[in-house]
Order: C-alpha cells, then structure tokens, then sequence
C-alpha cells in the first residue's frame, strides 16, 4: 500500500515536483561545477586556431595531398578527441584519477623509450615520434609533461594530505624529482630541448606551489644552469640546435639559413598592423614563407592577418585561461589539487610564453607548439586532458548551499 508521504509526493504540482528536481540536479550535477570562463577560454583558443592553421597550409599541396581542408578537417578531429579526452578527467574526478597515476606513469615511459627504439621516427632533426600510419603519428614528450605533473602531486601530497605533516618532506620532494627526471633524461636523448625546458618550468613551478623548503628551489635552478653548461660541453644538443641559439644571439647571423625562420616571422607579425592584412589575404602566409606555420610559427598567421589586435587576442585568452588555473590552485581543498593546478598553469605559461617568444625574436627558436593553437594531435590531447584536471579539481570544492 502506498503511505501518505509517497501519495503527497506523487500528488504535487509538476511545477513543484519540477522545481525540487531541478534544485537537486543543480546541486548535484558536475555541469553546476565546471568552470565555465576557463571552458569557454580554451574552446575559443582551439576552434579560432582551425582558421590559422586552414589559412597556413591550404596552398601548400606537399603537404594536403591536393586538399586544402586536409589539416582543416585533422585540427578540428583532434578539438572534438581532446574534448572527449577532458570529459571523460572530469567524469574520473581528481581524486580517483590519483589511483591510476603510476600506470600512466609507466605507460608514458614506455612510449618515450619506443621513441628512442627503430620504432622512432625523425621530424625535424628531432627523434621524438612515433608513426601510426595512415598519416598520423603521437609525440609521448607531450604527454610526459602531463606524467610529470601527475607523478609529482602524488608524491609531494601524500603526507600532507593524509595529515601527517604540513609541507611535503625531504625525501617525498626528492622522490618527486627522481620521478620528474627519468622521463626528461629520455626526452633529451631524442634530443628535444624545448620540451626539456618546458618539464623544468613545470617542476619549479610545483615545487614552489608545495611549500616544498627554499633550498630544493634554490638548489633546483643551480642544478638547471649546471646541466645547460654540461650539456653545450658534452655535445648533446645537436648541431642545429646550437645554431638556434647562435642566431639567437646574433639576428644578424646568416638571415638566409639558420636565422631564416625567426627573420620571416617577424615580418610577418610586423606587417601585419593594427588590425591584419585579412584573413587568408596575408601575403607572408600565403606566399609560404615562413616555414613551419601551422605548427611552431602559427602565431605569425594571426599577427600578419588579424593584425595587432588579432595577436593580442590569443594572448588575452591565454592569459584567461592561466588566470582561472591559478584561482583552482588558489582554492583547492587538498595540496594534491593546489600542484595539479600550479604544475598546468606553469607548463601553459612558459610554453605560450616561449613559443609567442621565438615568433617574435626575444626568445630561440625551440621547436614547442602553442597551447590550444599550433596543430599537433599530441599536443592538443595532452592541452584538454590538463584543462580536464583543472576542472576536476575545481568539481572537488564543496558548493555552498
């Protein structure tokens, strides 16, 4: 028999039944804890860039078989997988995600020690990828920075979390960093400084995110400019890379060879003015000048077609995307979700930095994609899965009632 209690419930008005259901699902619902700015921010950055990487490389037949929609159409299918990548972070949750950490861990390293197998292939003087066939290759370095920052927020938060302490220790910070290095001694064997430099930032950021003692982080940089200066002696860099940094600090130095790409960039940026020469009309672009533009050198499409304003954009979007990461640092609830959040908005905050940086001479050239915006299915996989844990890390704070 049904009681009085279920009889009234089933009896209500369907706006009242409506209206508690509607309060409970907003309660409860993921949607309500999404932030929707940083969402927005990244979406925007990731479409807008499919116009820039179209403009880039419909006019250069080698490389869209004849189609000019080739890397249209790849750049949007790595949007929409990256996409679903976050979504399924965020369905995981942070803390979950915590559980299968070592796996990726590993998995990772096994894809940087494939890299260096016969299985490895090279692009661009680096050996750092992996072909799939059918066109499509992976780049594990990218995803090692997604290793490093997971594997690190586990070690350094595991006592504090668990409350046996209020900083991470000496051995859990020299764990994390054991842990940190593996995969970037692997990545600089391809040899890929960029990403190198990039996995660096990332630790320093997180160290200093972890209230981790001054002496790590002070001992940490001393360490960096050693391991530059053992690197230039040992002859680890290959010849091409020491070219870059050569021309780096000379512009002047062979504008027809090793400087070419940085030179052909900043015309493009600078001819482009206030407000761009228009969309698909730049001539730089157009006349396929500046190497590499769909990729490292995207930013010269906006500056030289959208113009002053079109740059300033992506920068802006960039930097919303930074500021909302540093606010879920700011408010997370555990030590775990404050380094997952500070090693993201390190690892997007020197990328975008540098990239920007090369494209416009006050930076070397060092061969990393821009955030959201350089077309790579490796690298926009690796960008939406870090914007996935931002967000599930922001899903973990408590919603007041």
């Amino acid at each position: 028999m049904t009681s009085y209690g279920s009889y009234r419930q089933l009896r209500l008005a369907p706006q009242q039944r409506s209206g508690v259901s509607k309060k409970a699902l907003a309660k409860d619902s993921p949607l309500w804890r999404i932030d929707w700015i940083l969402l927005l921010a990244a979406l925007v950055l990731s479409l807008g860039s499919s116009l820039l990487v179209w403009s880039a490389t419909r006019g250069r037949d080698s490389l869209t078989h004849g189609d000019p929609q080739y890397f249209l159409f790849r750049h949007l299918t790595n949007v929409v997988v990256g996409m679903v990548l976050c979504a399924v972070v965020i369905g995981i949750g942070s803390r979950r995600f915590r559980t299968v950490v070592p796996f990726l861990y590993i998995a990772v390293i096994g894809l940087l020690l494939a890299t260096l197998s016969p299985l490895g292939s090279t692009i661009n003087g680096q050996h750092s990828w992996i072909q799939l066939g059918g066109g499509f290759s992976v780049q594990p370095a990218e995803f090692a920075k997604l290793a490093i920052v997971l594997a690190m927020a586990v070690v350094l938060a595991d006592q504090v979390d668990a409350g046996e302490r209020e900083f991470p220790s000496h051995r859990a910070v020299f764990r994390g960093l054991v842990w940190a290095t593996l995969p970037m001694a692997i990545v600089m064997l391809m040899p890929d400084a960029g990403s190198v430099m990039v996995m660096a930032v990332i630790v320093l950021g997180i160290l200093l995110a972890s209230g981790a003692a001054n002496r790590w982080v002070f001992g940490l940089i001393l360490a960096g400019v050693g391991g530059c200066i053992a690197i230039w002696k040992l002859g680890v860099l290959s010849k091409y890379q020491i070219d870059r940094f050569a021309a780096f600090a000379n512009p002047a130095l062979d504008p027809s060879g090793v400087g070419y790409n940085t030179a052909q960039a900043r015309i493009a940026i600078g001819s482009g003015g206030l407000t761009g020469k228009g969309l698909f009309h730049g001539t730089q672009t157009t006349g396929q000048f500046v190497p590499e533009q769909q990729t490292d050198f995207v930013f010269t499409v906006a500056g030289e077609e959208l113009g002053f304003l079109g740059a300033m954009a992506i920068i802006v979007l960039l930097g919303v995307v930074l500021w909302r990461g540093c606010r879920i640092a700011r408010q997370a609830t555990d030590l775990y979700g404050t380094i997952l959040a500070a090693g993201v908005v390190a690892w997007f905050a020197f990328q975008g930095f540098e990239n920007i940086g090369m494209c416009l001479g006050i930076m070397p050239v060092a061969g990393i994609p821009l955030p959201f915006v350089s077309y790579g299915g490796s690298s926009m996989f690796a960008t939406w899965v870090a914007i996935g844990l931002l967000q599930a890390v922001q899903s973990q704070r408590p919603i007041a009632a």
